[in-house]
């Protein structure tokens, strides 16, 4: 499995965890900041973030709203509902869950 499709299944969980931590993000610093946290592990294209930002959003699990910047552009910012705040319970709950399992199997193996 390459890098790309380990980020694929995780993706939404990354989006909803920094949009509970650090408030509204536009998409660029969404990807930023996944990559900068992982170390340049996790790289987030274009291709991937906002098909499943517009997937997040017809959820229910994020709201956008457009802005200006500290330099005058506009962006599209995106930011957790209380819906998401659920979703990112389940999902933190699932993804434990799930690298408990593949850990036991890799232990066992």
């Amino acid at each position: 499995m390459s890098r790309q499709d380990a980020l694929q299944g995780s993706l939404p969980l990354l989006v909803l965890k920094l949009l509970e931590r650090r408030g509204p993000l536009h998409g660029y610093a969404l990807a930023t900041h996944i990559e900068a946290i992982s170390d340049e592990e996790l790289r987030v294209e274009e291709g991937s973030l906002y098909p499943a930002l517009h997937r997040l959003e017809e959820a229910g699990w994020i709201k956008a709203r457009w802005m200006k910047t500290e330099t005058g552009r506009r962006a599209r910012v995106y930011d957790i509902t209380a819906t998401g705040r659920k979703q990112l319970d389940s999902e933190e709950t699932r993804w434990k869950t799930i690298t408990a399992a593949v850990g036991r199997v890799l232990k066992q193996a």
